[in-house]
């Protein structure tokens, strides 16, 4: 239909899917894991009245400490060095099979097969019985993984799960009584906030950087992982290689975040997966070692009377209205496809709840669970319609 992705890319997102969490309040977040097995629970401690001294985790802050000093002395004996070892296939030239070339060098490759690859990501520690969490990329395939603790203690890490849709993995250690993390909420920051970073960049341990949330709720298009299903918090805090997988503190040393080095070609931007989706996924992962992602199979826009005018110069879509979400494809066969969903068609509502930006359909859709069926109002060339779509499981699930 003539449309460029790339024009669109800067409000384009494919294949709805994911989980949201979206329930904690205000207060900070305590994640611990309950007498059942794999089971992360959550609980709220009350709030303190107003006039007292500044405390992080519940330790007042010293007076010849700032709060960034005090959040990371409460966090970093949490944070993690993992070295992961993996086998990765090298890219052979065809000569090197023709045996007349392999007869000089006694009919061996010069070249073997597979190399090791090793690699040093960070991440933080769940529970005090050793259950960690961290980006996929840092463990996914991983031969082996070494966990490093702040106090020098080594440990053989068992990868759990991971799951590449969210960039999320689970790791445990056989250790005990060591010391954790506390969950925030991520759902009210506003940018300017302070943040905090910390983690093991270029294998330099224990390294902290400081910086603002930048601007949150940004699509996994606009970060360019468009494989992605995450909403991403943008900051200004340092984030190099080798900080994947650890800890994005607020103020109180509360972890709102868990940081991704994404973007190579970026200087001062900074990304982190929200803690909520984090959690969600990690509870998955450790409870049934993989997570089953919701999935419609659209690719679709926020409609602005801005991105009407180009669909209406880029593609043969003829839109009739200025706002909702624009079907811009419906995949051949996907859940979407199957309820009569196709390109052209503007989303209005969810289950009722009227949606504007893709943003709101990705998260209707996140927090549904595989069977249930989901009801849209549709604009169809000016005639409302309603379909009733029940999500599948995303097909990136069966490679995982």
């Amino acid at each position: 239909m003539g449309l460029s992705l790339k024009t669109l890319a800067f409000s384009s997102t494919l294949l709805v899917l994911g989980g949201s969490a979206g329930f904690w309040g205000s207060r900070y977040v305590d994640l611990h894991f309950s007498p059942q097995p794999n089971t992360i629970s959550v609980a709220v401690p009350p709030t303190t009245s107003g006039g007292q001294t500044p405390s992080v985790g519940g330790l007042a802050v010293a007076s010849d400490r700032n709060f960034i000093a005090t959040a990371v002395q409460q966090v970093g004996p949490a944070v993690v060095r993992i070295n992961a070892t993996r086998k990765v296939a090298n890219q052979l030239p065809e000569a090197f099979n023709n045996p007349l070339f392999r007869r000089f060098f006694g009919g061996q490759k010069p070249i073997p097969d597979e190399r090791i690859e090793r690699g040093t990501g960070s991440g933080f520690i769940l529970s005090p019985d050793g259950r960690l969490l961290t980006n996929a990329h840092v463990v996914s395939e991983a031969r082996t993984v070494q966990v490093t603790l702040k106090d020098g203690r080594t440990f053989e890490g068992k990868v759990v799960g991971v799951d590449p849709v969210t960039d999320v993995a689970v790791v445990k250690i056989n250790a005990r009584n060591l010391p954790r993390v506390k969950l925030g909420n991520s759902k009210n920051l506003i940018p300017g906030q302070w943040a905090i970073a910390i983690g093991n960049p270029l294998g330099l341990d224990n390294t902290v950087t400081i910086g603002i949330i930048s601007a949150t709720d940004r699509t996994s298009a606009q970060v360019g992982v468009p494989d992605k299903r995450v909403t991403f918090i943008q900051t200004d805090a340092a984030i190099n290689p080798g900080n994947s997988g650890g800890p994005l503190l607020n103020t109180e040393g509360e972890i709102v975040g868990v940081n991704t080095a994404i973007r190579t070609d970026a200087q001062g931007l900074g990304f982190a997966i929200p803690i909520e989706t984090a959690a969600r996924v990690a509870n998955q992962l450790f409870s049934k070692g993989r997570i089953s992602h919701p999935f419609l199979g659209i690719q679709m826009i926020d409609l602005t009377p801005a991105s009407k005018t180009e669909i209406a110069q880029e593609t043969d879509l003829k839109v009739e209205i200025d706002s909702g979400v624009l079907i811009v494809r419906a995949i051949a066969k996907s859940p979407a496809a199957q309820a009569g969903l196709r390109a052209g068609d503007v989303i209005q509502k969810i289950n009722g709840k009227t949606v504007a930006k893709s943003l709101q359909v990705q998260e209707q859709v996140e927090s549904t669970t595989l069977g249930t069926t989901l009801t849209l109002e549709v604009n169809r060339q000016g005639a409302i319609q309603t379909f009733h779509v029940k999500p599948g499981a995303y097909p990136a699930d069966e490679l995982s």
